[in-house]
């Protein structure tokens, strides 16, 4: 035969020719011929990775498109399909022989049949989002999903549709080992989606086909079951058909009765689901019936249940009680005069047409789960893009292949995109995300170390935004964090707000870092000072009630918490002494005397006096005494948490003392503390260290720590009044830079 007579016999069936959106036989076929001369030299001799000849699979998948009224488009399109991946420049030399719209057909089903391939050569080592490994049933719903979104011309998935149907029959024909990868996505993915779109005979093949390879003695063991009596059984339903039909035309009512044929994967998926043996499957002999009216519904089912007993735990009326997704049918299933079950639908015009084409398809109310048995659960707002999806695949041949037309579904799936790693995992992302988006959503630590992209292998900028389909493939450093400008909207580095939420943590994780690291060193000096450097800090941080070091460390940093409070921890107060009866009464009646500190102190004359340094009180403080074992009284401000710690617990330790008055008192200085905090800049030392010089003010002692551009400075001095002190803070404090000066 030549090609001519082979392709007008098998891909020219009248009834595509009669519904060709205008274009007369003789362009269709000279289309069509166009197509198939133009890929013949290119493909003739190629073989797919199953083993099945090119030219052939093409020229049936071209039939079954015709079976499926698909347009004389789409099957030109099957040859091109085939021909992208022996052309330089697929999309200018098919755009110039074929119009940029069949083009572009070809090559967005070529790139589907790649991903696929990618996708079942890496099946078993699929992981998803942080290294987890993904459940089949979410990279089974991925994969739907990025079909559809492949999809703004629905025929892409038409096309796919009749080639997996076309290889699963080719390895019933030739009995070649199926690879279990293809037939599961082709139960799993294809099927379904067949039954979405309403493709009723393709679905019901796929499935059956499919399930045979996967689980062939189940198979066996269905079909044989079937086989027993079929001839009586389908000759009895011949019979019950025609005496139904005419029970209902004598009766004036205009129906249509049919059988419905029950598939060895839906039998089995019902078992199943509902655990039931074979024998309790009712409707494997089973009717529809279709009336004009609802009145008329309910005359059928009189009609069966007077001539059959009925089952009445089988029968519901979704006419009365339509389904939440709006199903309306009568169910019934009644037993013969040999108590074989009998299920008969029965439904109107319309009621059919919804159940068939509207928002209530058969795969809602079946996928669902609407009883409870298996079946896959989808969103009501995908379940409405793929009801609009549906309505456009009804149109397809109406409008010709035109890709403007089909540009009426093109919003469906522009909330999100559908994007591949180089391992062909499916990852979702939101419309407008970039590789940064994407390397976040693989893994945090992935988005931390981001640096390039590639997008189908070329180096593209990080604020590119990514498309459907897409594999992406990230360029890492081996350590480091993101940019803060990936945070700037109008540079448009990030469009997921679960990757900027990641990179926010990831500054905010730094800041905590930076304050820790200056608590630890503070602390750690304290420490040095102290004479405990080999105390553990975490056993330090757990005495002063923190949980771990790092949390002692983080208060400290932030100046909430006194390192005072660790020099009472490893320096507590010498016990409260045991009632001293001598002691008291050595105090009693005791004079005032002045001590070499010039402190005056009631109580023993020559007693040992010492400034304490937690405090560094100065005249005028008001001022308050605590007697010291071995160490005479330690002069406090009044003030002072450590003083009215200690006088809370031992007040009988605590004596009056006053400042001392006269020439000796006068020439005395008192070390004070000063802290100040500004922003650090070159000079800034020297300039407040003139301060204290004016003022004729000793600095003994200088500590600095500089962070981030803030400089936090603490200076010992030696004052003969704390009201001095306060008229040097005011000119400190005009010192450019600093934000704070005060009295420690």
């Amino acid at each position: 035969m030549s090609p001519s007579g082979r392709l007008h016999a098998v891909h020219l069936p009248p009834v595509v020719l009669a519904t060709s959106g205008g274009l007369d036989l003789q362009a269709d076929a000279d289309l069509l011929f166009k197509a198939r001369t133009f890929a013949e030299p290119l493909i003739t001799g190629e073989s797919l990775d199953t083993g099945e000849n090119i030219l052939a699979h093409a020229d049936a998948v071209a039939t079954i498109l015709a079976d499926m009224g698909g347009s004389v488009a789409m099957q030109a399109a099957i040859y091109l399909v085939y021909a992208c991946p022996h052309l330089n420049k697929p999309e200018e030399v098919m755009g110039k022989a074929f119009g940029p719209h069949l083009a572009q057909l070809a090559l967005q089903t070529n790139q589907l049949v790649h991903v696929q391939r990618l996708s079942r050569a890496t099946e078993s080592s699929t992981q998803g989002p942080d290294n987890t490994p993904l459940s089949p049933r979410i990279q089974t719903e991925n994969v739907r999903k990025m079909l559809l979104a492949f999809s703004r011309d629905l025929r892409v998935v038409m096309l796919r549709l009749a080639s997996r149907l076309q290889t699963l029959r080719h390895f019933a024909a030739s009995k070649l080992p199926v690879p279990v990868v293809l037939a599961r996505e082709s139960l799993q993915v294809f099927a379904p989606l067949a039954n979405r779109l309403g493709i009723w005979q393709i679905k019901w093949e796929l499935e059956d086909l499919s399930f045979r390879f996967l689980e062939p003695a189940t198979y066996k063991d269905i079909a044989l079951l079937l086989d027993e009596k079929r001839t009586e059984r389908e000759s009895y339903m011949v019979a019950l058909r025609e005496r139904l039909q005419k029970a209902l035309t004598k009766q004036g009512i205009v129906a249509t009765v049919e059988g419905r044929p029950k598939h060895i994967y839906s039998i089995v998926k019902k078992m199943r689901g509902k655990a039931l043996p074979f024998e309790r499957v009712f409707d494997i002999r089973a009717l529809r019936v279709v009336v004009p009216s609802v009145a008329d519904c309910y005359q059928v089912l009189s009609w069966v249940h007077e001539q059959f007993a009925p089952i009445a735990e089988e029968f519901d009326d979704y006419i009365a009680k339509p389904k939440a997704n709006g199903y309306q049918s009568l169910h019934t299933v009644v037993r013969d005069a040999d108590g074989g079950p009998i299920e008969v639908q029965i439904r109107t015009q319309t009621m059919h047409a919804h159940a068939e084409h509207g928002v209530a398809a058969h795969w809602a109310y079946k996928e669902a789960g609407a009883k409870g048995y298996s079946g896959v659960s989808a969103s009501s707002e995908y379940d409405t893009k793929i009801a609009v999806l549906r309505q456009l695949l009804a149109w397809e041949r109406d409008l010709s292949g035109a890709a403007q037309a089909h540009g009426q579904g093109s919003g469906l799936f522009e909330d999100r995109i559908y994007v591949l790693t180089p391992d062909a995992a499916v990852v979702e992302l939101p419309q407008g995300a970039t590789a940064i988006d994407f390397a976040y959503t693989v893994h945090t630590n992935l988005g931390h170390r981001c640096r390039g992209a590639k997008v189908d292998g070329a180096m593209v900028p990080l604020n590119t935004q990514l498309a459907n389909g897409q594999t992406v493939e990230i360029t890492t450093i081996k350590e480091g964090g993101p940019s803060r400008d990936w945070l700037n909207p109008e540079l448009g580095f990030l469009a997921s707000p679960r990757a900027r939420a990641k990179v926010r943590a990831w500054f905010n994780a730094q800041v905590s870092e930076e304050t820790i690291a200056k608590g630890r060193e503070a602390v750690e000096k304290s420490l040095q000072r102290l004479g405990r450097t080999a105390i553990r800090l975490e056993d330090l941080a757990n005495q002063l009630g923190f949980k771990s070091a790092d949390g002692l460390f983080e208060v400290v940093g932030k100046d909430e918490y006194s390192l005072r409070n660790i020099e009472v921890l490893l320096n507590p107060p010498e016990p409260a002494l045991e009632p001293d009866e001598y002691f008291q009464k050595k105090f009693k009646g005791a004079v005032a005397r002045k001590s070499p500190s010039g402190v005056l102190v009631v109580g023993v004359d020559s007693l040992l006096t010492q400034l304490s340094r937690c405090c560094k009180p100065a005249p005028p403080d008001a001022i308050g005494g605590f007697v010291t074992r071995g160490k005479g009284v330690s002069i406090h401000r009044q003030d002072c948490s450590n003083f009215r710690e200690l006088a809370s617990r031992h007040a009988e330790r605590v004596i009056d003392v006053r400042w001392g008055e006269g020439k000796a008192a006068q020439g005395a200085v008192y070390p004070v503390d000063v802290s100040v905090e500004a922003i650090d800049r070159q000079g800034l030392l020297r300039d407040i260290s003139e301060v204290f010089a004016k003022e004729k003010m000793n600095v003994i002692g200088v500590q600095t720590q500089s962070v981030k551009g803030m400089a936090w400075m603490t200076f010992t001095v030696e004052i003969g009044d704390a009201m001095s002190l306060n008229r040097v803070l005011v000119t400190v404090r005009g010192v450019k830079g600093v934000r704070a000066a005060r009295r420690r």
